[in-house]
């Protein structure tokens, strides 16, 4: 049954979404002095299948712009602010008074961030402020006929987490965890998520191997085993999300939804810089798109893609830090791609289905090798799916679907990868789990591309 559930999700992401994507988000950030206008902003964002943006803010020509767009929209409460909306139940309606009623419902404004990454600021003062402020915002929000239409939450870096690997293992910082219990107990009862930003990016940098970089990138690898459950992961992002369901978990808060406010890859940096380049940014961002899109979703919360944002829309070119800051853009300030992570609704129609005619001269088909688990052929299959190639044959009805197992889908897909991507020794290795075999693995009417002419 779970492999019939991966393969009918596989054939949604073959259709590739010609629609917009209700997990499918952005960061829209503004430290930056070169940004196109709000109303060029929102046509762009109609013409990508992304369906919701994060404002650190509350601008309010942004939220105009994006009236009658259908386009979700989080708005933030700055730090700073923190302290007058604990304070004074006033100053919260008058937040809500200016930032929310004049435009909501026609700009659809659904959740506010109260702060951001306010417990590793480890200021005491901020962080017992922090449940307060969110309670005056929420209560505000019930005054005004709106709880329960706009969620109230408050974003946090991975850094709240004293311990994530292995995933099953995830366990919020000791200190955190009193403020932590109130947040959670707050976002239980008003059903609001848990947001975080889970960054591979960040994590390869402080561990820059081969084989860390393809397990950051969706890119095929032989996975990391959580030794608590035995689960094979297959890449990075799945990992930190589970850690931080863990450490929900462990909390006593399994149910609370988790949303990711920011993730994403530079597509450039300083020369010292590890890891960002327009190759690793396009995998990246590319291959979590479609790794969303095929809704498996995680292993700790299996069927469902978590709510994404991306980060960032635009470079924002008056960061301070390393060159990596300035760099995290989607888009440039003309508005072209920087480059294609397949965002775009008119980048998503697949091509025509072309079956490859082999060279004469060229013999050999792709095939996996014998013994290698499920869950590494289930990482190839759903990579070479992602890479272009047809992949209707495998899915249900198809010519090739039976056998309905992962093995036997995972063989057609990474030998049409092999025939299209060149027929070269490294298009069939897919971290060492295929091989080239002279035997026809065709059968019945399902004929595998290859061989010899």
């Amino acid at each position: 049954m779970a492999t019939l559930f991966f393969f009918l999700s596989l054939l949604l992401h073959s259709f590739h979404f010609s629609s917009s994507e209700s997990f499918l988000g952005v960061n829209y950030g503004q430290v930056a002095d070169n940004l196109p206008a709000p109303s060029a902003t929102a046509k762009l964002l109609q013409s990508t299948s992304i369906e919701k943006v994060r404002l650190y803010g509350a601008d309010p020509v942004i939220i105009k712009a994006l009236a009658n767009t259908g386009i979700g929209i989080v708005i933030g409460a700055a730090n700073g602010e923190i302290p007058g909306l604990a304070s004074d139940p006033n100053s919260a309606t008058q937040w809500i008074n200016s930032n929310v009623l004049p435009y909501y419902p026609a700009s659809k404004i659904i959740l506010i961030t109260v702060g951001n990454e306010v417990l590793t600021t480890n200021d005491p003062n901020l962080q017992n402020q922090l449940l307060p402020a969110m309670r005056n915002v929420q209560n505000a929000l019930n005054s005004a006929g709106l709880g329960g239409k706009v969620k109230v939450s408050t974003v946090h870096s991975m850094a709240v987490l004293g311990q994530s690997d292995p995933p099953s293992s995830g366990l919020f910082v000791g200190s955190y965890q009193p403020i932590m219990k109130g947040l959670l107990q707050f976002q239980k009862d008003t059903g609001s998520p848990f947001t975080i930003n889970p960054y591979p990016f960040f994590a390869y940098q402080s561990d820059p191997r081969p084989e860390t970089l393809a397990f950051s990138l969706f890119q095929p690898n032989a996975g990391r085993v959580d030794s608590g459950t035995g689960i094979n992961y297959m890449n990075m992002f799945d990992a930190q999300v589970d850690a931080v369901h863990s450490a929900l978990s462990a909390m006593g808060f399994k149910d609370v939804e988790i949303v990711v406010a920011e993730t994403g890859w530079p597509y450039q940096g300083d020369s010292n810089e590890v890891g960002p380049s327009v190759e690793n940014a396009k995998a990246y961002n590319g291959n979590l798109v479609a790794h969303l899109r095929s809704k498996v979703g995680t292993p700790l919360m299996p069927g469902k893609s978590v709510d994404t944002y991306l980060f960032a829309l635009y470079d924002e070119d008056l960061k301070p830090g390393p060159g990596s800051e300035r760099a995290f853009g989607l888009f440039k300030a003309d508005l072209s791609m920087t480059y294609d992570a397949g965002l775009s609704k008119s980048s998503q129609t697949p091509p025509s289905p072309v079956s490859p005619q082999p060279k004469p001269t060229t013999t050999g088909w792709c095939v996996p090798k014998a013994g290698i688990p499920d869950a590494q052929l289930q990482a190839s299959l759903d990579y070479a799916c992602s890479q272009n190639i047809d992949c209707g044959p495998i899915q249900p009805g198809g010519v090739c679907f039976e056998p309905n197992t992962i093995a036997s889908h995972a063989a057609y897909a990474m030998n049409l990868y092999y025939q299209t991507a060149g027929k070269n020794p490294w298009n069939c290795d897919f971290s060492q789990t295929a091989t080239l075999t002279s035997q026809n693995p065709s059968y019945n009417n399902c004929l595998y591309p290859g061989g010899s002419t």
